[in-house]
């Protein structure tokens, strides 16, 4: 072979591994009152991989539906990152889907991790990242008169932030003092204690390629349902009908405590908004608003 047919060969061969496609894995984390075994939740991560093409696995916490309840968000958080760095498909990085609550355990994956694989692009889907007004009704398993007993006493009490996963981010709106020193999660996680943000956290979220953040229009059970895009009431306000501050309109968004604005200038961050109830959503809206973001990419 003579100098000019080599070089010939060795571009063909570069330009063919240029174009190698990386398949990125992705993980989904279900809601409360919800575990990796029910219906939803082990069909929905299998129709994601037959549309994406990518492999993809629900990633249980504990007990599923009990620990969903009463385990605190930060226990959460530490257990999905061991288990995501011993997973070694997920080594060179991931993409994640998050089912309401689910989402603030999956922001703190991306925060809090260290040493853990990157994640490239995630897609939420009615996650209450400004925080819940009100707390979830637990329904009718036996847990849930734990969960009801505690819920009858003070939600910013060390004991029931320790015991009861959904107080770590409740935020009334009349007791975000109240709310600012005591509450365990949701203030760390969204960096809003002055004098103690921390930077790392901020960096590690502006790491992502995509950020998905979907509303669903009739969702009753986040309140208010604009917490699903960072959205929430004013503090103070708590009225029939509360003032509601838009992500844009919030000092998370405009001071960049995480670094949403920063995603958002940068085109990174897209706001979705869907017919529908609580996680309602249409296969084509799956089609359309989740699947691309789990597709094959170039490398």
């Amino acid at each position: 072979m003579g100098k000019k047919q080599f070089s010939v060969a060795v571009a063909a061969t570069f330009l063919s591994l240029v174009h190698i496609v990386v398949s990125v894995p992705f993980i989904m984390l279900h809601g409360i009152s919800a575990e990796c075994s029910d219906h939803t939740n082990s069909n929905f991560p299998r129709l994601l991989s037959n549309l994406s093409g990518s492999r993809g696995s629900c990633v249980e916490i504990g007990n599923g539906k009990s620990d969903s309840w009463l385990m605190p968000l930060t226990k959460q958080v530490e257990i999905v990152c061991d288990k995501v760095k011993q997973m070694k498909e997920l080594r060179l990085g991931y993409n994640i889907v998050a089912r309401s609550q689910g989402n603030l355990v999956a922001r703190g994956l991306i925060e809090f991790c260290d040493d853990g694989p990157p994640v490239y692009n995630y897609v939420s889907l009615a996650g209450p990242h400004a925080g819940e007004s009100s707390v979830p009704f637990c329904g009718c398993y036996e847990w849930c008169d734990i969960a009801d007993k505690l819920m009858e006493k003070n939600i910013y009490s060390d004991f029931v932030q320790d015991h009861l996963a959904p107080s770590g981010y409740i935020k009334i709106p009349t007791d975000i003092s109240e709310y600012m020193k005591s509450s365990k999660y949701l203030p760390k996680l969204n960096n809003e204690i002055p004098n103690e943000r921390n930077s790392t956290y901020k960096e590690r979220f502006t790491r992502l390629k995509n950020l998905v953040l979907i509303m669903f229009q009739n969702d009753t059970v986040i309140v208010p349902k604009e917490s699903s895009w960072f959205g929430f009431y004013q503090d103070g306000n708590y009225t029939s009908q509360p003032p509601l501050l838009s992500a844009q309109q919030t000092k998370l968004y405009t001071e960049d405590w995480i670094g949403l604005k920063t995603l958002d200038v940068a085109g990174k961050v897209k706001f979705v908004s869907l017919p529908g109830g609580h996680l309602q959503i249409a296969t084509t809206d799956v089609i359309k608003y989740v699947v691309p973001y789990l597709q094959n990419q170039p490398s």
